[in-house]
């Protein structure tokens, strides 16, 4: 099967200048014809200059005007694939949950934990081959920030955007983002599947590790990261260029913690493993490590191959053109019209 594509499609975009010079080319030949009329009477006019044409001209615009097309698509490098490859790739799909309640803005990691999240979670998608990936942000609910994909490119640009300003109900649901979890993989038995929580633990909303049980039974690995220190921090706010810290109703400033036991529950009962991150090391190369020990399923994709740049034809065309265009001349020779080469006697 032959595959057509452009390797610099953004060239094609010249394709318009070819019609403005045409334009402009019939706008002055209007002039000129208006211009031969005034001089006086056409004939005499014609007589005087025998070795004006009409046509030559015309010829030559032309030449040049097919020149510089090709020309174009020369510089847009027109290829040709060889065939359409189905390609069985073997990868695991893996959904990251990602707390983004404000106690993650809390700077015991540095320079806060989420920040340091987002990019260990960069550095990590920067590292996937065939593996589908998902994220979800949570805090007093869970929203689907990614559905499960290969499109690692899309994946970063969601992630970059993430903030605790995307969610509208502060809290801690890591429940919630278990149940979604748990949707948002691809249908069908036999899949591997595995959840990273990457969270500060300070769970308000629900209670998770009944969650972690029923994805455990639907064939789901959870693996949990806790971000943050067990002694406690402010929540920092950023206002008007200033940081104050985040106080509950009496005034006090809210501490946040990290709670590790809820999250070794959670890695237990859903056959996981939990690291505890630090600004050195959040954790998921090693968690990421474990996923890679299981079992992989093969995953579809498509493929082009072997494209071949197939610029020559064009290449010979635009030579050709101005060789002929540079060997016409706009005025007729007046030696070559006396040539007569079938001249008979009767």
């Amino acid at each position: 099967m032959q595959l057509f594509r452009f390797a610099n499609p953004d060239f094609l975009y010249l394709l318009l200048l070819p019609p403005v010079l045409i334009i402009l080319w019939v706008l002055n030949n209007i002039r000129r014809k208006r211009a031969f009329k005034r001089l006086g009477d056409q004939g005499l006019v014609k007589k005087l200059v025998p070795e004006l044409s009409g046509i030559r001209p015309g010829v030559k615009f032309f030449l040049g005007l097919i020149a510089l097309t090709s020309v174009i698509i020369i510089m847009a490098r027109p290829q040709f694939g060889s065939r359409l490859e189905e390609v069985q790739k073997q990868g695991v799909e893996v959904i990251i949950a990602l707390d983004v309640s404000n106690s993650m803005l809390a700077r015991d990691i540095q320079p806060d934990r989420l920040t340091r999240a987002k990019q260990a979670l960069t550095r990590l998608i920067d590292n996937l081959d065939n593996d589908k990936i998902g994220l979800i942000v949570f805090a007093g609910d869970a929203y689907t920030q990614i559905p499960i994909t290969t499109d690692y490119i899309s994946a970063k640009m969601f992630l970059s955007a993430i903030s605790p300003a995307m969610v509208a109900k502060q809290g801690t649901a890591i429940g919630s983002a278990i149940d979604l979890g748990m949707r948002s993989f691809s249908p069908g038995e036999g899949k591997s599947k595995a959840m990273i929580i990457i969270t500060d633990g300070e769970n308000h909303e629900d209670n998770p590790v009944s969650k972690a049980k029923e994805a455990s039974e639907a064939g789901i690995v959870i693996h949990t990261i806790g971000i943050g220190s067990p002694q406690g921090v402010p929540v920092p706010i950023e206002s008007g260029g200033n940081t104050d810290y985040l106080k509950d109703r009496s005034g006090n400033s809210v501490i946040t913690k990290l709670n590790e036991d809820i999250l070794r529950e959670i890695a237990i009962t859903a056959r996981g493993s939990y690291v505890r991150a630090s600004t050195s090391n959040i954790g998921l190369d090693e968690i990421y490590g474990e996923i890679r020990k299981m079992k992989t399923q093969e995953m579809e994709s498509t493929m082009y191959t072997e494209y071949n740049d197939q610029f020559q034809i064009f290449a010979a065309i635009a030579l050709f053109l101005l060789f002929a265009e540079f060997f016409i001349m706009e005025r007729k020779n007046r030696k070559l019209t006396n040539i007569k080469l079938f001249k008979f006697r009767i």
